[in-house]
């Protein structure tokens, strides 16, 4: 099962992650209006998934008690949880990518223990991601849009493109 793209940009001074609601099993879409973000510690930190959607909710969970026991520190968690994804024999199997956001950073975190913050603030996972990342990256360069028309405008270019993306759009932002 596949659930897709995700787009997370931190653009003048906020924050904003956004997803596409398609759910799809091989080539047959078995959901339209999946909801893949969280909103985290008191709404002071974003979190979005692609992936198998069971094995996300498992590290939404995960990582929910990394940013309390961390009190907030999004780096800390995502490095924790990082680690305990790549030693951890159950974990390790899980197969889901999250994107985690606060005011000051953006994260990827996978199973393999990476945890990546790109040098342009903008990040997206999932099968559309290569099409969210390209437009969100024009955009924010030559449009006059803030960081949630951004992620709106990239997602739907990303859905006109991308098969296993669609544009029941569900957008979190963080001012």
């Amino acid at each position: 099962m596949r659930s897709t793209t995700i787009l997370g940009v931190r653009y003048e001074g906020k924050v904003a992650l956004g997803g596409d609601g398609q759910v799809s099993l091989d080539d047959t879409i078995l959901k339209h209006s999946a909801r893949k973000l969280r909103r985290l510690h008191n709404d002071t930190v974003l979190a979005g998934f692609a992936g198998s959607a069971g094995d996300a909710v498992t590290l939404f969970e995960r990582f929910e008690r990394k940013i309390e026991e961390f009190s907030g520190n999004l780096p800390r968690a995502a490095v924790e949880l990082a680690k305990d994804w790549r030693m951890d024999k159950y974990l390790r199997r899980l197969e889901a990518l999250l994107v985690v956001m606060d005011a000051e950073h953006v994260f990827m975190i996978s199973g393999n223990g990476d945890v990546i913050e790109p040098d342009d603030n903008i990040l997206a996972i999932g099968s559309g991601a290569p099409y969210a990342l390209s437009a969100a990256r024009a955009l924010v360069k030559y449009a006059d849009m803030d960081a949630p028309q951004i992620v709106k405008t990239a997602l739907e270019i990303a859905a006109d493109i991308c098969v296993y993306t669609n544009r029941d759009i569900t957008i979190e932002v963080l001012e």
